[in-house]
């Protein structure tokens, strides 16, 4: 049977997962800081999702957070990562386009403000990532056959992990194994 974890799942805590977050909510099975370290056993998932939660630590957190989720994998398991992407941010405020940013007007009005609010998604973000600078931090904890994927699509041989993809608009996707 495959065993997957969604880290950091906030509210969105399907059926035949493992949720875990830091705050305890309906359907969260693992209540776990993971600056502390999460309460599971080496090797224990075959992939793990997770969606918009990095950006929630410090630049100094990422290296211990990616070690601890590499931990929790078995031996050629999967790490699917959905992260905002401020490549995106930066080309949509270049080119004026005030429409990619979901920011409602009743926060700001303006086309830097909404970029300022979505960035730090309200002040809960830390840290903030391209692609290139993922690939850096998977390479540097570890990770290995490091690739970007495309929205509701995998180069794993998890169909599957691929099921919690959402915020495709601002968001790019990797994948890396351990």
């Amino acid at each position: 049977m495959v065993r997957r974890l969604n880290w950091g799942c906030g509210p969105i805590a399907p059926y035949g997962w493992v949720n875990s977050d830091i705050q305890p909510g309906p359907g969260v099975d693992v209540i776990a800081d993971i600056r502390a370290g999460l309460p599971l056993p080496d090797n224990e998932f075959d992939y793990i999702v997770s969606i918009h939660t990095l950006p929630e630590l410090s630049y100094a957190d990422q290296d211990h957070a990616l070690v601890e989720l590499r931990r929790v994998l078995r031996p050629g398991g999967v790490l699917r990562l959905s992260l905002p992407d401020l490549n995106k941010a930066i080309h949509a405020y270049a080119s004026k386009d005030i429409d990619y940013f979901l920011i409602p007007d009743e926060i700001v009005k303006t086309l830097s403000g909404k970029m300022i609010v979505q960035l730090l998604w309200y002040g809960r973000s830390r840290c903030l990532f391209t692609p290139e600078f993922m690939i850096e931090l998977l390479a540097r904890c570890g990770y290995q056959s490091i690739q970007l994927c495309s929205f509701r699509q995998t180069v794993s041989a998890y169909p599957t992990i691929v099921e919690l993809d959402d915020r495709e608009l601002e968001s790019f996707f990797v994948e890396a194994r351990k």
